[in-house]
């Protein structure tokens, strides 16, 4: 099982998940993010649940990541929340190949185009 860099990044920084609690199968990954259990992942529950992480990096609650707030690295560009969720955003139109507006556990666990 594959998944997109963006989404284990995400999910590491959302501190939903810990070394030895990783799903082992996409499925288990979709039912982590799928709020209202419908076995489908929508657009605003991919967003929803990936920007938990940066809301949890936002130490002042001002919607913007700055250098002070940033993890050690070379990109210590300030960073808002909405230019993330746009990029996540970006991400889940890539992820729902066959343009249904929602992610199955097969297309979360596929590589990005």
């Amino acid at each position: 099982m594959r998944l997109p860099l963006i989404l284990l990044l995400s999910l590491c920084c959302a501190g939903a998940v810990h070394g030895r609690d990783y799903p082992a199968t996409p499925s288990g990954y979709l039912a982590m993010i799928d709020a209202n259990g419908d076995g489908r992942i929508s657009e605003a529950e991919y967003v929803d649940y990936l920007s938990a992480g940066f809301r949890r990096m936002d130490r002042n609650g001002d919607n913007l990541l700055d250098a002070g707030e940033l993890p050690p690295g070379p990109r210590h560009t300030p960073r808002s929340l909405a230019a993330f969720q746009a990029d996540l955003g970006a991400q889940f139109h890539r992820l729902d190949r066959n343009g249904d507006g929602s992610l199955s556990a097969k297309e979360l666990a596929q590589p990005p185009r």
